[in-house]
Parts: structure tokens; sequence; C-alpha cells
């Protein structure tokens, strides 16, 4: 199953300069609790941009460079490869981006772990649109808005009307 797990503001955005606009911890570790243990994958800036491998996940580097090496990543070097990963594992993964990858990976995605920043901010990647008819909320959880996670924010969980590779029962909000 193939998941894409991102935190946006209200205007889509999710990036500037290769960097989060925000500062949000509680976003930092719930995107470390919902992907321990399963393999994440991300675009080659993406990876540049983290600076080194996450631990306790399997890291997967999706670039067209085809000499391009990361110390402890497993490189791949096209959507499909990662489609035919997902496929041979019996696991959820999780692309957790740029934009570039999320555009490309959306056609074949089963959930979404979106964080909606109620805020916004300045910066230069958006995450695709979506359309809102293709999915099925299963949950929103709001965010707890303190001195360090000073914009307000909900962690919603989405997945694909019809598709076999996710969970049914629930009926749509």
């Amino acid at each position: 199953m193939i998941s894409l797990m991102l935190a946006m503001d209200e205007n889509r955005l999710i990036g500037k300069h290769n960097q989060l606009p925000w500062h949000l911890p509680s976003d930092l570790r719930y995107f470390k609790n919902v992907t321990m243990g399963h393999p994440i994958v991300m675009g080659r800036k993406t990876f540049e941009s983290i600076g080194s491998v996450l631990p306790g996940r399997e890291n997967i580097v999706v670039t067209r460079r085809t000499d391009y090496k990361a110390e402890g990543a497993t490189i791949v070097h096209s959507i499909d490869e990662v489609k035919q990963l997902s496929d041979s594992l019996d696991e959820e993964i999780f692309v957790i981006g740029g934009a570039e990858i999320f555009k490309e990976v959306l056609p074949v995605t089963d959930r979404l772990y979106i964080t909606e920043i109620h805020h916004r901010f300045e910066g230069d990647t958006y995450f695709p649109e979506i359309d809102e008819h293709e999915w099925v909320k299963r949950s929103v959880t709001p965010g707890v808005v303190d001195e360090n996670n000073l914009y307000p924010h909900d962690f919603v969980v989405s997945e694909r009307k019809g598709n076999p590779n996710v969970e049914t029962g629930q009926d749509e909000w």
C-alpha cells in the first residue's frame, strides 16, 4: 500500500527553498510515530534537505541520476520502481516528498496522511490538487496549540474510495 505523508498550509504550500516554512514539533512527532518501522520514499532534493537517512526506516530515494549514491539509502530511478516495490511488500510505504514525487505517485496512492496547518505561509512548493470526491476522510485529530506549536493544525487521514488495498467499514463524513 502506498501512502503520502505531508504537512501543508491553507494554500497547499509544502515548502520554501527545500525546507519546511514552519516549525511544528507536534507534526514532526506525528511523522516519526506513523512512519517508524516502515519504508519511506522521497525525491533526491528532499533527501538532501534532510541531510541523512532517517533512522528506524528503510530510506528509498527516487532520482533520475543513475550515478547517485546515498549511504544507507536504497536508490530507485522511477515511480514504476516504487510501485513495484510497494507491490512486493506486505506493508504500508510512505512517500514523504517532494512535490514532483507527490504529483507522480498520487494516481497510485491508497492513503493520505496530511497535517493541515490552518495558517498561510510564504513559499515556493505546493502539493498538487486532489479530487476530494475520490477520497474518504477516516480521521481528523486536532493538534495541540501551545508555546512550541504556534499554529492550529489537524492530522487528517483519508483513503481512496473503492480501493481494495485499504480497510473499509467507516462511512464518509
